[in-house]
């Protein structure tokens, strides 16, 4: 480190990171990138070894952040076809979408964290940022009511002028949490996710998933995938393997008001077994060797989760502020959004010479003047609106299912006949109930009429 910086309480740097992901790795660069003394701190013995996400990766934020240095990021593969499966126990509803266009100019890609988020990292040491990974950081340090720098097992206290908090989020009290910055997130407002890697030949992966050479798909399934829990299991194709999982929210796995046996069949691994050996998804995973199995907690508080992101000292970003819409599987690009917007603030600061609270506050207004925020009030009565229907997730998809096939079956009936049939079955089974959840999805989604 330079010798007039190194961190100290004497000599504090500009910024702490906690956390190389991409909300912690994207501010870092953009602070670096401007001459910035910057600390990134990673608690796995590389960036990416603790880290895991479902793995698609957006890369209009990724060059937001880097420019056309994103194109040498080591991506797997375009995603070219988007679908998404309604499960029941006897039938799936499939709807799939195929961009070819994005052959030429892809939006969204396939990622392995542990191949990105080494490279990622590097970015930031490239651009000046000292990155310093199998270190654990214990605590903030609070000199005067005000975040000085973090405490670490391995280098011990560590200060700068404003600590950045990109930790991700857990189980047990985080850093925030410890400091009494920030409540602990409670079990309807977390989801507990799980993820196989498993190995498998590229060419049997494209003729598996009727894809061409090089190209990717996502396939994103509900309802008895889950076994009606308010969650979603998934497929994404890498280059040479599949990333396999899913989850649901932590209250619906831990309900203290079901049997022990009851509960056992709601864990990571139950629902994962469970999801593989199902007769749709059990063909595409056949010949495969599981090489790597991951388990991650992620945000799903919605817009109110969301914790103050700014005080004395400190700016939280990505997971760690609660930033994730999982309507639209989206939680990398607002961790890594999120840090960009916290860099250029500390930039900002940098410039005035002055890291006071209102100096940051600046961090809040800009995320509520950008799309995230946008998104986050849009989608903040999403979750609840599964967790509190849950016919959603079981009743409907069934409904559908069974009129669908009425609708398909020829058996002698007539069409008018069985049109008939149809509807008097939607009537009596879903009624006036069904019209008014429909209604309260769309006010809960903000479906525009």
């Amino acid at each position: 480190m330079a010798e007039e910086v190194d961190f100290s309480r004497e000599r504090p740097g500009d910024a702490i990171v906690v956390g190389a992901g991409p909300a912690g790795t994207a501010a870092a660069i953009t602070m670096a990138r401007k001459g910035l003394q910057v600390m990134l701190i990673e608690r796995g013995q590389k960036p990416g070894a603790k880290n895991v996400m479902g793995g698609i990766l957006y890369n209009h934020y990724l060059e937001e952040v880097l420019g056309d240095d994103w194109k040498s990021a080591p991506l797997e593969r375009p995603i070219i076809r988007e679908d998404r499966w309604i499960m029941t126990a006897d039938a799936s509803i499939n709807i799939g979408y195929n961009n070819l266009r994005n052959q030429q100019h892809p939006h969204s890609y396939s990622v392995l964290r542990a191949r990105f988020d080494p490279w990622f990292s590097g970015q930031a040491e490239a651009a000046g940022a000292f990155v310093l990974p199998e270190t654990v950081v214990t605590d903030l340090v609070l000199e005067n009511g005000r975040v000085a720098g973090v405490s670490t097992g391995r280098e011990g206290d560590v200060f700068a002028k404003v600590v950045i908090v990109c930790e991700g989020v857990g189980l047990g009290a985080g850093l925030l949490e410890k400091a009494g910055l920030k409540r602990k997130a409670r079990a309807n407002e977390m989801a507990m996710a799980v993820k196989e890697i498993i190995a498998m030949d590229p060419a049997r992966i494209e003729e598996r998933f009727n894809l061409a050479p090089g190209d990717g798909a996502s396939i994103e399934c509900y309802g008895h995938a889950t076994k009606g829990l308010s969650g979603f299991m998934f497929i994404y194709t890498n280059k040479e393997t599949l990333s396999v999982g899913g989850g649901a929210l932590l209250s619906e796995m831990s309900d203290t008001r079901l049997t022990r046996d009851e509960l056992e069949q709601r864990t990571p691994n139950a629902l994962m077994e469970h999801f593989k050996s199902l007769p749709e998804i059990k063909p595409l995973l056949q010949g495969g060797e599981t090489v790597e199995y991951l388990a991650h907690m992620i945000p799903e508080g919605g817009y109110h989760g969301i914790p103050k992101v700014y005080g004395p000292g400190y700016l939280v970003c990505g997971d760690a502020a609660m930033l994730s819409n999982p309507v639209h599987r989206e939680g990398s690009n607002l961790a890594m959004a999120s840090g960009r917007l916290a860099g250029e603030t500390v930039v900002h600061c940098k410039e005035k010479d002055s890291f006071e609270e209102a100096d940051l506050r600046e961090y809040r207004l800009r995320l509520d003047s950008s799309w995230i925020m946008a998104d986050m009030k849009k989608y903040d009565k999403a979750v609840p609106l599964l967790e509190h229907n849950p016919q959603m997730m079981n009743k409907y998809p069934a409904l559908a299912d069974r009129a669908l096939d009425e609708f398909f079956r020829v058996d002698g009936v007539s069409k008018f006949d069985k049109q008939k049939r149809i509807l008097r079955m939607l009537r009596k089974e879903g009624g006036l109930r069904f019209l008014l959840d429909n209604l309260k999805a769309a006010r809960a989604l903000r479906i525009p009429f």
